[in-house]
C-alpha cells in the first residue's frame, strides 16, 4: 500500500471497529462505537460514507442493512502508516523514531525482554 489515504484519528477508530468485527453492520457499528463515543449515528453514518470514498471499506447490502467489511488489513495500514510517520519526522531513520518512543515510555522488564527478542530474531535472519 504506497499511497496511503489520509484517514483521521476519528475515522481510524471506526476502522478499528470494522478491522476487529467484519463483516458488520450499521447499527453493531454505532452501537460498539457509542460504548466509548458521544457520536451520533448521523456523524457515523458521514465517516463511514468518507472511508468508502477513500476505498478502505466497502459495504454489500443485506436485506434493508449494509454490512461492511476492510479493503485493507490492518496490518497493513499500520506498516505504511509507519513509513510515512518514520518518513516525516524522522527522514526515514526507524532507528532515531524506536530511541524516541522508548525515551518517552517506562518499559517494564518483560517489554524489554520482548523488544530485544524481536531484534535478536531480525538480527538472526539478516545471517
Amino acid at each position: 500500500m504506497s499511497d496511503l489515504p489520509q484517514i483521521s484519528d476519528a475515522e481510524f477508530d471506526v476502522m478499528n471497529i470494522i478491522w476487529k468485527y467484519a463483516p458488520i453492520n450499521t447499527i453493531d457499528i454505532v452501537e460498539r462505537l457509542s460504548e466509548n463515543k458521544e457520536w451520533s449515528p448521523k456523524t457515523i453514518q458521514t465517516m463511514l460514507i468518507r472511508l468508502e470514498k477513500k476505498g478502505v471499506i466497502a459495504h454489500k447490502k443485506d436485506s434493508r442493512m449494509f454490512v461492511y467489511y476492510p479493503l485493507i488489513k490492518k496490518e497493513a495500514y499500520l506498516e505504511a502508516a509507519g513509513k510515512k510517520f518514520a518518513n516525516r519526522f524522522f527522514d526515514g531513520a526507524v532507528d532515531q523514531m524506536v530511541v524516541s518512543l522508548l525515551n518517552q515510555h517506562e518499559l517494564t522488564t518483560k517489554e524489554i525482554n520482548d523488544l530485544q527478542a524481536i531484534l535478536d530474531a531480525k538480527r538472526k535472519n539478516r545471517s
